[in-house]
């Protein structure tokens, strides 16, 4: 494993484990399956893992799986405050309390604003007393570094870097959104500050390497060097010196040894030109096929009138990568073998998944145009019979 130096010296595994989808096929937790995948990023050197307090279920295994395996002391936690819930400064208290309940620790290494967008939300927070609230859990040893996580353009994380004295940060960053989001120019302007930087959708919620486009699986298999679409992300990202740590959601154990490979043997400046012209031609094969680029990520949900954004998104862009009856398969899985309709057409308008959606997208209209592409004639019979049989 490679490491690379946070702001004040301490070591941090290039990889590190992002703890937002730890599900079974069921929807559930697998403890069993999540603890294996745990530790054995553990014991191959991973030191870093990352949960949020609104990632359902993940703050409570991380921490039966630390207190379990007593090495809560040998690893860094990296934890986030939801500062949309956030009304006082009890409120502060209050949700800080549970998140150490749930990790069954008395401090947190990594503490973020969690899904900062622009400044607004900064000062909001700096209104309600936040600065002081952070220098007392600070003084008192609970919270040891403190960063946000980022989504929104490179103006506003700018302004937002020269708001703080940040001890870190954190970006959706990976070759597809070099100009967008904080981008580079956001990544270089941290790091010229003395920030490390943490890097979140590394493989844009696995967009990166399954249902890639055939001409950019093309190019990859074409090329002289050969490293799977994943290892390439990730050697694109680790060939930055201003790249502290990539989080990768792993949920298998084949992947997590796949990525401990890579980061063992990826260094700063092994990239040619070459190289990098071929991920920009695997970059455009790709944006040439997606409708919409969404990550996946979950944070438009839930929809008041239960609409599965996420998975209508992924069947629509299945659309133009995999055919239309792979797509079909997978819309009338995801809308109509439930309980309740999820399809894009319960949508009303009303908007509120667009503020909480970090990439930006119109969701309204897409969706719009997700309904008019994938609700036809062939899926309303489908799905009428589809009700019949869930209902039995």
């Amino acid at each position: 494993m490679n490491y690379r130096n946070d702001k004040y010296g301490n070591p941090l595994s290039i990889l590190g484990f992002g703890c937002m989808r730890f599900k079974s096929n069921m929807g559930r937790i697998d403890y069993l399956k999540a603890e294996k995948e745990i530790l054995t990023a553990y014991h191959n050197g991973v030191n870093y893992f990352d949960t949020a307090y609104i990632y359902p279920g993940s703050e409570a295994l991380l921490g039966e799986v630390f207190e379990k395996n007593n090495i809560r002391d040998k690893v860094n936690i990296a934890t986030k405050l939801p500062h949309y819930l956030i009304k006082s400064r009890e409120g502060l208290d209050k949700l800080f309390t549970e998140e150490l309940r749930r990790l069954k620790t008395d401090y947190i290494d990594y503490y973020l604003m969690h899904m900062l967008t622009d400044i607004d939300a900064w000062n909001r927070l700096c209104a309600l007393g936040i600065i002081e609230w952070i220098e007392e859990k600070k003084r008192l040893g609970q919270i040891r570094q403190v960063g946000f996580s980022y989504h929104g353009n490179s103006d506003m994380f700018c302004r937002i870097i020269d708001a703080y004295e940040w001890d870190f940060t954190m970006i959706q960053y990976n070759y597809m959104d070099e100009n967008t989001q904080a981008g580079r120019r956001g990544l270089t302007y941290a790091h010229s500050k003395g920030l490390p930087v943490f890097i979140m959708e590394p493989l844009r919620g696995g967009r990166l390497v399954n249902n890639l486009p055939e001409e950019a699986i093309k190019i990859f298999k074409g090329y002289k060097k050969q490293y799977s679409p994943a290892q390439w992300s990730f050697r694109w990202l680790w060939n930055q010196k201003e790249v502290t740590v990539v989080l990768s959601g792993m949920n298998s154990e084949e992947m997590v040894l796949d990525n401990i490979n890579t980061a063992s043997s990826a260094n700063i400046g092994d990239l040619t030109e070459e190289d990098n012209n071929m991920l920009q031609s695997v970059a455009k094969a790709i944006n040439a096929k997606m409708k919409v680029g969404c990550t996946g990520c979950g944070y438009c949900t839930p929809c008041p009138k239960g609409v599965d954004i996420p998975g209508i998104f992924s069947a629509y862009n299945r659309r133009y990568t995999e055919g239309w009856f792979v797509s079909m398969k997978e819309y009338i899985m995801c809308t109509t073998l439930r309980k309740n309709s999820t399809s894009a057409s319960n949508c009303i308008g009303c908007g509120k998944c667009e503020t909480h959606c970090p990439q930006g997208i119109d969701i309204r209209n897409q969706l719009k145009a997700a309904e008019k592409e994938m609700e036809g004639p062939i899926y309303k019979i489908v799905s009428k019979a589809a009700k019949k049989i869930v209902k039995f």
